[in-house]
């Protein structure tokens, strides 16, 4: 069945339901699935598990879940930026679930790769580990994590084709690669749609096999930036080096 939908909307019909759990890609604002987030805000489906990085920010990426509140639970790594989700969680109508960054990642990869728990060093003896089981090897303590796979990841890629073949460029290539294969239905949004075979096979970074479903973004999608860094100018309005 070919995999290319005409938008969002028509790519989430029939999969969003109430209390599922989405893997949701991205890195601050930086290879976020917007589209696809948007669109689950026009569905109104409620009491959501979210796994991501992070949760955008207050007007943008998950941010915008949490002002319709229909998160119910994050699992995430960083969540300084918004403002929301901070309120919310100190007011008690939010769930969290905190993951030192490398475990998190670790946790979505175990679960793509049918591994149901892994031990690892990272939080032993601190707040992560409580409630955990924790075993010794060889003279160091670990705690155990479990793996996760989710009822579907929504992820965002630099080019893509007909077979879902998928390319992320720089700083995208973050958790959308892990993502994509740790749940049972992977969509992507991809900046640029090609041809299948018009792509190099030794720079495709996630198979089609991982893809059911994709849109390809309209022109002149916007990517937002959180929070733009110049180089101070040079001395003088037409930034020339002072000598």
């Amino acid at each position: 069945m070919p995999k290319l939908y005409p938008n969002a909307a028509a790519a989430l019909d029939g999969v969003l339901r109430d209390g599922m759990t989405i893997l949701a890609g991205g890195f601050g604002l930086c290879g976020v699935p917007v589209a696809l987030i948007e669109a689950i805000r026009d569905s109104g489906v409620k009491d959501l598990t979210f796994v991501s990085n992070n949760a955008g920010i207050d007007d943008a990426g998950l941010g915008i879940l949490l002002r319709t509140r229909q998160i119910r639970k994050m699992i995430s790594s960083y969540v300084g930026e918004n403002a929301e989700f901070a309120r919310q969680y100190l007011a008690g109508e939010l769930e969290i679930e905190f993951n030192p960054q490398g475990t998190l990642a670790e946790r979505i990869r175990a679960g793509g790769a049918g591994i149901p728990a892994f031990y690892t060093k990272t939080g032993y003896g601190t707040a992560v580990a409580e409630g955990k089981e924790t075993r010794e090897f060889d003279g160091e303590h670990y705690v155990m994590e479990r793996g996760i796979f989710a009822d579907l990841a929504i992820i965002h890629a630099w080019k893509g084709d007909t077979e879902g073949n998928l390319i992320y460029r720089k700083t995208a290539r973050n958790f959308n690669p892990v993502m994509a294969t740790a749940s049972r239905m992977t969509i992507a949004q991809v900046e640029h749609h090609v041809p299948a075979g018009s792509m190099d096979p030794d720079q495709i970074h996630t198979a089609g096999i991982f893809v059911k479903r994709m849109i390809a973004l309209p022109a002149g999608y916007e990517k937002r930036i959180e929070n733009r860094t110049v180089r101070k100018r040079a001395d003088g309005a037409t930034g020339n080096r002072a000598a």
